[in-house]
């Protein structure tokens, strides 16, 4: 373990495993977003956190990257920090999940950590200050040419829109936020808002995802804004398969594969095991972290062998490592996501993933990270 390791794994266990979660993630945030607003500051550390390497440059949605890697939806949800996220390596940031309206989500207390699983709990309920507000502040940001980063937006249905208007609360958030983002996610898999899942019924799934279509158009002229969609991994392999053919039947650009879990299986802090978190581990919400590992593996092989190239597929869920990484841009991504393990690696995570990523690919007989996207799969073919 590297120094700097050692040094956050101290600050970790001493105090801020000691603070509630989300107070915790209020001051790291607080601190990375000070550091990235002075910008001598800023310079030395991006220079030390976030070194660039040619062999992991990204072509992914019409849009060129410095790396694969990107900080998912959930960490930065009113897109305050962008420019902090990028200052530490993430090669992209997914902001949000962001609604039509404001709302303050759910009551706390709302997110839980097992340490021993490496994993977090949350039902914080889309908790954001609303479409309007985000691309206000999306619009005001002008970010300093060496830390433009690429920023994808991440929306979703205000908790309080009846189902049958739906449609129009996304359609609303969609054309606030087209003009200033990247890329655009619709999600329908936060187990955190009550039916939120069912729209990934295709019969349901279609016309959301052409009024979104219709509306970034509308209102980006001049641009076509790529458009994905996120789905859970407790979705059965059929409704996968259906997910799959819609995406690439209606035209969308990606699938970001997936969101957390309301199972516990395979837990070492699971309520049966009379362990510290055992208590924890059984809170209602949205399971991330190293026990989703395994499961977001198997459903983004799924969704490229239903797909192959036609769709830029994102992996994420259990990230925790350039290993992980590698095996899901071998497995079908073109893009990578993390958070959780963010929270028990800090700041030197994303450089440890890039050099990693960098010995593999060195070391494999890929001459890019695009000849390695879906190689498990064409080699299990051959």
């Amino acid at each position: 373990m590297r120094g700097g390791d050692v040094t956050y794994a101290l600050l970790f266990r001493l105090l801020l495993s000691r603070m509630d979660p989300e107070a915790a993630h209020r001051l790291a945030f607080r601190l990375i977003r000070a550091t990235a607003r002075v910008p001598v500051l800023r310079t030395f550390v991006a220079a030390f956190l976030a070194p660039r390497y040619p062999e992991l440059r990204t072509h992914a949605l019409g849009l060129r990257m410095h790396g694969p890697f990107g900080m998912a939806a959930g960490f930065d949800k009113n897109a305050e920090g962008v420019d902090g996220l990028a200052m530490l390596g993430f090669d992209h940031v997914e902001v949000g999940t962001v609604t039509a309206r404001a709302q303050p989500g759910n009551p706390p207390t709302r997110l839980f950590r097992l340490a021993a699983d490496r994993a977090l709990i949350n039902r914080m309920g889309f908790n954001n200050e609303g479409s309007a507000a985000v691309a206000a502040r999306l619009a005001r940001r002008s970010a300093d040419p060496a830390f433009r980063t690429t920023v994808g937006v991440n929306i979703g249905k205000t908790k309080l829109t009846p189902e049958a208007d739906a449609v129009a609360d996304y359609v609303t958030s969609a054309r606030r936020l087209a003009p200033y983002a990247d890329y655009l996610v619709v999600n329908v898999s936060s187990p955190n808002t009550p039916g939120l899942r069912d729209l990934q019924a295709v019969d349901r799934l279609r016309p959301l995802l052409g009024a979104v279509r219709e509306a970034a158009d509308q209102a980006v002229p001049g641009r076509r804004v790529p458009l994905l969609v996120k789905i859970a991994p407790d979705l059965a392999d059929a409704d996968i398969d259906e997910v799959a053919d819609l995406a690439v039947e209606s035209g969308l650009d990606g699938i970001i594969a997936t969101n957390t879990t309301i199972k516990r299986d395979g837990l070492s802090s699971s309520p049966s095991s009379g362990g510290a978190e055992a208590s924890t581990a059984g809170e209602a919400g949205g399971l991330s972290g190293a026990p989703l590992r395994e499961r977001s593996l198997e459903v983004l092989r799924r969704l490229y062998a239903r797909v192959g190239d036609d769709l830029v597929l994102v992996g994420v869920g259990g990230i925790a490592d350039a290993e992980d990484a590698w095996q899901r841009i071998r497995a079908g991504a073109t893009l990578v996501q993390g958070y959780s393990a963010f929270v028990y690696a800090g700041p030197l995570w994303c450089r440890a993933l890039h050099r990693g990523l960098v010995a593999r690919l060195r070391a494999s007989p890929y001459g890019t990270l695009a000849d390695a996207v879906g190689t498990d799969l064409r080699k299990a073919d051959t």
